[in-house]
């Protein structure tokens, strides 16, 4: 069979394990579009984007659009003449007139058991939802917001201790695995499209300063789920005085408090926390400018006392 020219469509951590699957297949990778480059860090300085990085040394041509609308990048995309296009967080919906130039379509590998979690922070969301698993989806796209058909899903079971970025890691290279085995389906005429359920839909809202806070009035479970959820990145954080920290990691335990957020007792490993119900144990912090550490070493030089509150 005639290898496919195939375009891909990334721009995060998330699509570097794809892109890579990509380039070491049969089919050709012909270009390559990513979002602008950002500045970013302390500094603020402007640096390419990660797929920008993978793609740099593979004589692949990589596009970097502001908008995908603008004539000149649809006529860059058609020029490619993709059989299809492969889009994992690219970052910005695909307009029509880009979905319908592949021969082949557009599929894309979205990181939740659609259509649950459609939208912009589905791993995050489905950790602070309290799910039991989760998975890949490869989808045909279509002009809505993930609701295209179904071509292939494959779950993965959530362990209670599964950080943000453990499943960010997982399903990226399940998405990578998963990825492949569809287009040789698509290339097979063994996959057929299938309609997303109508039932179970759910939204997997942007991340913003409001999820970050950390909310000691739930129960300790909960504030552990919330805590691990947005670990690494962007981190759960509390306020201590007049300061800013990350909280990465905790243990729950069965501690009372007459309050929530306050500091309850000192441990080796670090302070309990009252809860709403129950407690909880910081053992992992970063502070801003600071590496992470255990909240052992945070202790040695910062002074905390039971019957402070954490807000």
């Amino acid at each position: 069979m005639k290898p496919w020219r195939i375009v891909f469509m990334g721009t995060p951590t998330f699509a570097v394990p794809i892109l890579q699957a990509l380039l070491q297949g049969s089919d050709p990778v012909v270009g390559i579009f990513t979002q602008p480059d950002k500045p970013t860090g302390r500094g603020m300085t402007v640096q390419p984007t990660p797929i920008k990085q993978a793609g740099a040394d593979c004589g692949i041509p990589i596009f970097q659009p502001q908008r995908l609308r603008d004539p000149a990048t649809i006529a860059d995309f058609a020029a490619l003449q993709p059989d299809l296009a492969v889009v994992a967080a690219y970052g910005q919906i695909l307009p029509e007139d880009f979905l319908t130039i592949p021969k082949r379509g557009c599929i894309n590998v979205h990181a939740s058991l659609l259509p649950r979690w459609r939208g912009a922070a589905p791993i995050h969301r489905a950790l602070l939802a309290g799910d039991v698993d989760s998975g890949v989806t490869i989808m045909q796209m279509d002009a809505g917001l993930d609701t295209g058909p179904i071509l292939a899903m494959e779950r993965l079971t959530l362990a209670p201790t599964m950080t943000g970025g453990r499943l960010h890691d997982a399903l990226a290279q399940l998405g990578a695995q998963l990825l492949m085995k569809t287009i040789a389906g698509l290339k097979a005429g063994t996959i057929q499209p299938t309609p997303q359920p109508k039932e179970g839909v759910a939204m997997a809202a942007k991340l913003t300063r409001e999820d970050e806070k950390i909310h000691f009035h739930d129960k300790a479970g909960r504030v552990q789920r919330h805590i691990l959820a947005l670990n690494p990145w962007p981190g759960a954080v509390a306020t201590l005085g007049e300061k800013t920290i990350k909280i990465l990691r905790c243990r729950v335990t069965s501690g009372t408090g007459s309050s929530p957020g306050v500091i309850i007792a000192i441990h080796e490993d670090g302070p309990e926390i009252a809860c709403g119900e129950g407690a909880v144990v910081i053992t992992e912090v970063q502070v801003p400018g600071k590496r992470r550490m255990t909240a052992a070493e945070w202790m040695r030089g910062h002074t905390v006392t039971v019957g402070t509150r954490l807000q």
